[in-house]
């Protein structure tokens, strides 16, 4: 039988379910359509939402909660950037915070200049900052991170323990992240998401991490696919991929496979007994 053109079939606990996520529409990319040069600018240092970028948010939370997305997910590893933080906490963290709840909040009060409500770290998933998946490194100020005191501050329920340095060693002034550099710390990152107990995953990143990770995949696959995979992705974009550990790389078991003979009796094939 052939099977190159069609379906293959993997076990499923050698696989890991990821919900690609770019942030919502930030300050950044609405002066930047508009002059490119904008980017350089250090207006736009660490960008912040839109109110438009918001309403991206609010979107995409009504739609993974239709979807089921939000009971599904087992943990979300989001970019140490502000539009990144603020796009994840609004589509997957709990509802808005009020007085009288004793669970540190993911965002505080108006964040970012973005007049939004606290939002709650009840009945949600927890959140992971991960340098790996930051925007392609240097010159623009819009990919600079603040110092994790300062973002510790803002988003007090994601976990930044991650992070080894207090100030942004990454990015630098004159010199941009090549793109096949990017792609190689996507490949990294995406290992590292493998060595992780959690079967699905949400990652809030970036476009231009998106595009040059994830166009390393697909060359194996229907040319309509490959596409699927590998084109940019839209503000507040969600695309949902599976990795597979074909060369069982990992130690990963199953916990739904069953081991059968459990009481032990005849089990020869009907083939055999003939």
């Amino acid at each position: 039988m052939d099977t190159a053109a069609g379906q293959t079939l993997y076990p499923l606990h050698r696989c890991k379910t990821v919900h690609l996520v770019r942030h919502a529409q930030g300050v950044h990319n609405v002066a930047g359509e508009k002059n490119h040069d904008e980017y350089k600018s250090y207006d736009y240092f660490d960008a912040h939402l839109t109110p438009l970028g918001w309403e991206q948010v609010d979107n995409l939370r009504k739609h993974v909660k239709v979807c089921g997305l939000s009971k599904s997910i087992e943990l979300v590893v989001v970019s140490p950037l502000l539009r990144t933080m603020q796009t994840a906490v609004g589509v997957f963290g709990g509802e808005a915070y009020t007085d009288g709840i004793r669970k540190l909040p993911l965002m505080l009060e108006n964040v970012g200049h973005s007049n939004h409500l606290a939002v709650s770290s009840l009945n949600c998933p927890p959140f992971i900052a991960e340098e790996l998946c930051r925007e392609q490194l240097g010159v623009n100020p819009c990919d600079k991170r603040r110092t994790i005191t300062e973002y510790r501050s803002m988003f007090p329920a994601i976990d930044f323990s991650l992070i080894e340095n207090e100030e942004d060693i990454l990015w630098t002034p004159n010199v941009r992240e090549k793109p096949e550099d990017v792609s190689a710390r996507g490949l990294k990152f995406l290992e590292w998401l493998w060595t992780r107990k959690e079967k699905e995953i949400a990652v809030v990143t970036h476009s231009s991490f998106l595009f040059n990770t994830l166009r390393a995949y697909g060359n194996d696959c229907h040319p309509n696919m490959k596409s699927e995979i590998c084109t940019h992705f839209a503000n507040c974009e969600l695309r949902s991929i599976v990795i597979i550990d074909r060369g069982m790389i990992g130690s990963s078991e199953s916990t739904t496979n069953y081991p059968g003979k459990i009481p032990r009796g005849p089990d020869l094939p009907s083939e055999a007994a003939d």
